[in-house]
């Protein structure tokens, strides 16, 4: 799956919008082309000009989304594990055969460079490939008088609403853990980053039979009537804490099973002993060098006063040595925020932390160009009680914060209403394991922050979520479990 520099710029097209045109993507639903008279715009970040127009769903089309997946459920349901890990695999081929094509179409929708685009396609392949070979084999219990057996069953149909910020490989995900369970599913992108999807929604058709794959468009309104819908069984969400509020208030009535990956706040502790050179590459790739659009990614930075000046410096060479700009560029290293509600929000909060007192490093400046670029941006000069400390930036803009006592750090670091991920960086490993237990977060990394892969799980604590995703726990997530308890003769 590695690729020289210029090969992912292979197959950047000359025109996106004449190109995505050309793609004639469409909703899918029951195995087919879904058209719609109604039409949603998808800006370029990198211009704010529009780039394609999508097909926007409408009530009808969720009612007949739930429908086709509702009717192929008893079929695919029964479909034995290894043929429905045949068909991901299928999947997982379509994804790689298309993978230029499908990462031309992100980078045109989120406005990030080409080589992110492609390997977030790799990835997907891989969480794909790696997900299907999982396993959820029954629990047996037999003894004298008694054979037990605990097993897992499909829950039905499911419905997941995918963010913006990973329009592949959060999708991706969610399709794996549904259909390997057994579950059919309905899915609706971002409006932000639709046209990824229904690329995905086509390929599936070669994979799965008909409406065991559905996938369609729309806003806030088409996601709450997927919610709210009677026949959905589950619901699978990744966005902010606020909505994943509204959608378990929303899936109360019917007892819907929820896995619901919300917003995090994470915080890296930097110890004396720390490599800085790692912990600078790091955070950067992390927390700023995607634009800031990582769930896991680094919003608060705690630094040892020893070593504060070193890891500041470090960070401010990483900062500096990015190149900003537009998603076809070979040269360009880093994109612009996604959409214009989150470029506002972002420099709201960088307004109000320089109103309470914080210096801006470096960055911080608004751009004589087009498009939502923000560049790289440092702060210090602030801690908790400011929004940029407290609250989820999802942007390329981070405090640093420097300590002295790591009891102190780590009571910062637990000072908030998130729990996704944080991690401790030392040359001492053992000591840093024992500080990441002390962390009251779903992951705490060592050394490494935001290193998910397929093959382990990502636990949710606080208000960061509700279950638990990837892996075969994932998979689980869209099962229920029954126990056959027979008493022996």
């Amino acid at each position: 799956m590695n690729s020289p520099v210029e090969d992912y710029y292979r197959s950047a097209p000359s025109d996106p919008a004449a190109w995505l045109v050309a793609l004639g993507l469409e909703m899918t639903i029951d195995g087919r082309d879904a058209p719609s008279t109604q039409a949603g715009i998808v800006l370029d970040p990198c211009t704010e000009t529009i780039v394609a127009y999508y097909p926007d769903a409408r009530p009808e089309h969720v009612d007949a989304a739930v429908a086709a997946a509702k009717a192929a459920f008893p079929a695919w349901s029964r479909t034995p594990w290894a043929q429905r890990r045949a068909a991901l695999e299928r999947f997982a081929d379509l994804l790689l055969e298309h993978r230029d094509a499908l990462a031309a179409v992100v980078a045109c929708e989120s406005g990030r460079p080409m080589r992110r685009a492609w390997g977030e396609v790799a990835g997907a392949v891989f969480y794909t490939r790696t997900l299907a070979a999982a396993e959820l084999p029954p629990i047996h219990l037999d003894r004298p008088g008694l054979r037990a057996t605990l097993s897992r069953k499909p829950l039905g149909v499911a419905c997941a609403i995918a963010p913006w910020n990973g329009p592949v490989i959060l999708a991706v995900a969610k399709i794996a853990n549904a259909l390997l369970a057994g579950d059919t599913l309905v899915l609706r992108p971002s409006p932000f980053t639709p046209l990824s999807a229904l690329y995905m929604g086509r390929l599936g058709r070669e994979a799965f039979p008909a409406g065991v794959l559905n996938v369609i468009t729309g806003n806030a309104d088409v996601g709450a009537a997927m919610t709210t819908h009677p026949d959905v069984a589950k619901v699978s969400f990744t966005g902010s804490t606020e909505t994943g509020k509204r959608i378990a208030i929303a899936a109360a009535p019917t007892l819907k099973r929820l896995t619901l990956e919300l917003g995090g706040n994470d915080a890296a502790i930097v110890l004396a002993d720390a490599d800085i050179e790692a912990v600078a590459q790091t955070v950067f790739q992390i927390s700023l060098g995607n634009a800031g659009h990582f769930c896991a990614a680094i919003k608060r930075l705690y630094i040892h006063e020893d070593v504060y000046d070193e890891v500041r410096a470090a960070l401010v060479r990483q900062c500096e040595a990015a190149v900003l700009g537009a998603n076809f560029d070979p040269a360009v290293t880093m994109g612009p925020v996604q959409n214009r509600p989150q470029f506002e929000r972002i420099w709201a909060l960088l307004d109000d932390a320089v109103a309470n007192g914080a210096r801006v490093i470096t960055g911080g400046d608004r751009m004589d160009r087009p498009g939502l670029f923000i560049p790289p941006t440092l702060v210090e000069g602030i801690t908790h009680g400011v929004a940029l400390v407290d609250e989820e930036q999802f942007g390329p803009v981070l405090p640093l914060i420097p300590f002295r006592d790591v009891r102190d750090a780590i009571a910062l670091a637990n000072d908030s209403s998130y729990g996704l991920g944080g991690s401790i960086w030392t040359a001492d490993i053992e000591h840093g394991i024992a500080l990441a237990e002390q962390l009251e977060v779903g992951t705490g990394w060592v050394n490494q922050h935001g290193a998910f892969t397929a093959a382990l799980p990502m636990p949710f604590a606080k208000q960061s979520g509700i279950g638990m995703d990837y892996a075969e726990y994932g998979v689980a997530e869209h099962s229920r479990a029954m126990l056959v308890n027979a008493r022996l003769p």
